[in-house]
């Protein structure tokens, strides 16, 4: 029998949580085409990714 739910929740959400730091810290040296590429990326990631792109500034509106 598989493990309980929780568990697997818990698990995805601590692996994205080292995803987004990896691309916060890529995305303090990256370019402006880099940029959007890790905004694109960060969207994909987590559903509250668009106060992150505005709050790390990768997109100027």
């Amino acid at each position: 029998m598989a493990g309980s739910e929780r568990r697997r929740e818990i698990s995805r959400r601590r692996t994205r949580r080292k995803k987004v730091e990896h691309l916060k810290k890529r995305a303090e040296k990256a370019s402006v085409s880099d940029k959007a590429a890790i905004a694109a990326k960060l969207r994909q990631l987590t559903p509250g990714a668009e106060e992150l792109v505005e709050r790390w500034g990768l997109e100027e509106r």
